[in-house]
């Protein structure tokens, strides 16, 4: 069985961050290693959420792994809510990257044109940094403006992304895949640049008119699950795009109508299947 670290925060109430990352892995398969760089009561849509950064622990955990001589075949980090932890992760890279460690960023930071409150634009110059170490990076359109200088739109064609793609492989990144990706009325998904081949990959599905906070990190989550399981990474993005917008789907018809988060609960069986019936063909 292969075994995932994943580095982000747990937001105890809204299904986000670990407390997606965790059950959505392990049902693919895979060990799920977690390391929380913070408690939240909630994620950060609430009002008056509570907040425990965990910083001072990621050292002496990880003294503590390197001593028990634990490895991993990837690492998976998401939102790190400091500058600090950022650093923190380039260590914990050098101290358990061997040459079969799978490298996954998602720098969580941006959305909609605007950087998320707690962070600014040395943050922004931070992340990409971290970025050039990874094998595999998902920012939005939004997080790759801000860490390549490019003017962030909303209208664009492929060109526009095409360049994107590349400012962000000058990082030093191997792959560059790019989220939110809407070249045509009706259609979002990911596009994506191998920079060791040069190759473009692109899937769109159908756009569902919703956001749920949590599906991004659905998203990476399923990703990072499936390259475990050995699909290839077009593979890959296509079952996540497709299982997060399903999510999405059936949690619109939900008569409860949970604004804070998505019934990925309900759904992860029907995720099980199709992952198997993927890793046949």
């Amino acid at each position: 069985m292969k075994r995932i670290l994943t580095v982000q925060d747990i937001s105890c109430f809204g299904k986000c961050s670990l407390t997606v990352a965790l059950p959505v892995i392990s049902a693919m398969g895979v060990e799920t290693v977690i390391l929380p760089t913070a408690v939240l009561s909630t994620h950060t849509m609430f009002q008056g959420f509570t907040v425990k950064d965990l910083s001072d622990q990621i050292g002496p955990v990880t003294e503590h792994w390197k001593k028990e001589g634990f490895t991993f075949d990837a690492i998976y980090t998401g939102y790190l809510g400091t500058e600090e932890q950022i650093g923190q992760m380039e260590q914990l890279f050098d101290d358990f990257r061997t040459e079969n460690t799978l490298i996954f960023v998602d720098p969580v930071m941006a959305d909609n044109g605007k950087l998320y409150p707690a962070f600014d634009m040395n943050y922004a110059r931070k992340n990409a940094e971290l970025c050039g170490r990874a094998d595999i990076i998902v920012p939005n359109i939004t997080e790759a403006a801000f860490m390549t200088g490019m003017e962030y739109r909303t209208k664009y064609d492929e060109s526009y992304i095409k360049e994107m793609l590349d400012r962000l492989a000058d990082l030093g990144t191997k792959t560059v895949v790019l989220t939110g990706v809407s070249l045509s009325e009706g259609k979002t998904g990911v596009m994506g640049l191998n920079t060791q081949t040069g190759e473009h990959f692109l899937y769109q599905n159908d756009k569902v008119d919703a956001s749920y906070h949590g599906t991004g990190d659905i998203f990476s989550s399923v990703c990072i699950g499936a390259l475990m399981n050995d699909l290839s990474l077009p593979e890959a993005m296509k079952l996540a795009a497709d299982y997060t917008a399903h999510t999405i789907r059936v949690t619109l018809e939900n008569p409860e109508k949970p604004w804070y988060g998505v019934d990925f609960e309900a759904t992860v069986p029907e995720l099980v299947r199709t992952l198997e019936e993927a890793k046949k063909r």
